[in-house]
Parts: C-alpha cells; sequence; structure tokens
C-alpha cells in the first residue's frame, strides 16, 4: 500500500512491487496472479481499516460510512479503483453489515438495494471528488482561474472555493440520505 500511496495505481508494476518488497517478480506469482490481484488485495486492506459499528441502525450506518470515507480519503489512490468488482473478506463484511443493518431498520425490496446504492455511491463519489480535486495545487489554480473567468456561482460555491468544508458537506448529504431512507422504513 506504501508503493501505491506514493506513486498511485496507474503506475504499479509486479516489478516495480518486487523492488520494493526486495525480491523477483517470478517470486510473487507464487502470491498473486496480476496486477489486479494486487489492487483487490490492497483495496481490501483499505476495508480492514473500517469499524464494524453497533448500535442503532442510523448511527451504525452514519459510522460504517463516515469510516469507509475517512479510509479512502486516508488513501486517496483508492477511490479511483472502486469501480471494481470488490470480493474481499473485509469489503464484503462491511457490505453485509450494511445490507443487514438497512434490512433491521425495515427496508424491504426495492428500498433496501436503493438505499444501499445511494449510500455506497455517495461515499465513493464524495471521496473521487475530494482527492480529485485537493491532488495538485497546479490543477487547482488553473481549474480557480477558469471557473472564475466563466463560471461565477461555481467559483464561489464550489469544490474550490475558499470556504468550500468538505466534511460539511458530506455530513449534510449523508443526513438527507439517512432522512430519506427513514421515510422509506416500513412502520
Amino acid at each position: 500500500m506504501a508503493l501505491l500511496a506514493e506513486e498511485g495505481a496507474e503506475r504499479l508494476t509486479m516489478r516495480r512491487l518486487a523492488e520494493r518488497l526486495g525480491t523477483g517478480s517470478t517470486t510473487l506469482y507464487w502470491h498473486v496472479k496480476t496486477k489486479d490481484d494486487v489492487l483487490d488485495l490492497a483495496l481490501d486492506a483499505i476495508f480492514a481499516e473500517v469499524e464494524l459499528p453497533s448500535g442503532e441502525w442510523r448511527e451504525g450506518v452514519t459510522a460504517l460510512i463516515g469510516g469507509w470515507r475517512a479510509a479512502m480519503l486516508r488513501h486517496p489512490w483508492s477511490a479511483t479503483l472502486l469501480g471494481r468488482p470488490m470480493l474481499g473478506p473485509n469489503v464484503l463484511s462491511r457490505s453485509e453489515y450494511l445490507y443487514a443493518t438497512l434490512a433491521g431498520a425495515g427496508l424491504s425490496e426495492p428500498h433496501l438495494t436503493a438505499a444501499a446504492y445511494g449510500l455506497s455511491n455517495y461515499v465513493i463519489g464524495s471521496a473521487l471528488m475530494q482527492t480529485t480535486w485537493q491532488a495538485s495545487e497546479d490543477v487547482r489554480q488553473a481549474a480557480g482561474e477558469h471557473l472564475r473567468a466563466g463560471y461565477p456561482t461555481l467559483a464561489a460555491h464550489g469544490p474550490l472555493a475558499a470556504e468550500a468544508d468538505w466534511d460539511s458537506a458530506f455530513t449534510i448529504g449523508l443526513d438527507w440520505l439517512l432522512d430519506g431512507i427513514t421515510a422509506a422504513r416500513r412502520p
């Protein structure tokens, strides 16, 4: 994961990973078949950082989704890989928790799947947007000039605005989603 943090997923090669580990690339293939396997394992390791909460459904889902976001922000390269099928035990146990908690809160189909998709898409999109806009000072400067030149509202209130508060915006959006889920629950 250190190599991914330093160089990003797009620059990862099996040869580079082997060098970092002080071994030959052939040795790596005893443990993993492809670079994709390495990326899958790294993504799953990130999900191990997300604690499985307990308690009332709304607080549990808030903690899970907040933990998921925090883990992705600690590992900015991860957000770009989350479109991959994720079948590792850490990912699946957190997904199982989310679905079971929503079902236990009184959601049934199609609301259960819609709620889980909505929450997952929200946290992934939020982390991806934040890591993208915060990645490079040069990109932020150029984009800021472009926005100020022709898109004044976006420049004043969008992701590059001086007052942009990613954490507050995320929390407000999550509360809105959870309010909608609350309204869809069975009595």
